[in-house]
């Protein structure tokens, strides 16, 4: 079984939408909901607005690998939205990464350095 579980179902994702404290910027949009007694799950969306079906992959591409960076230090029992904006495509991916972390500091979802 893979260490990484994704969020696949459309309620799930409404019910972090709905009910999940979020972080926003420029290139990142983070919302976490508490999940008790199950592992971290994770979920990733790009609208049309981030632009053609190439630049939305590299962005879920981006944001995928800079998850991957933080797992190790994710507390389980979380479930994760992360929203592609604009810029996410046309940035480097330390920028993704340094700003998931921050918001994954401030929503509570791991500790501060």
């Amino acid at each position: 079984m893979s260490r990484y579980i994704t969020v696949k179902e459309n309620r799930d994702f409404a019910r972090a939408y709905r009910r999940g404290k979020s972080c926003v910027s420029p290139v990142l949009v983070t919302y976490a909901l508490p999940a008790k007694g199950m592992p971290t799950r994770y979920g990733i969306t790009t609208g049309k607005k981030v632009g053609n079906a190439v630049r939305r992959s590299r962005a879920r591409r981006v944001i995928r690998a800079s998850y991957f960076q933080l797992f190790d230090q994710v507390k389980p029992g979380f479930i994760l939205i992360f929203v592609a904006r604009g810029k996410t495509p046309y940035v480097k991916s330390q920028a993704v990464c340094r700003a998931m972390r921050q918001h994954l500091t401030t929503l509570g979802v791991i500790s501060s350095p």
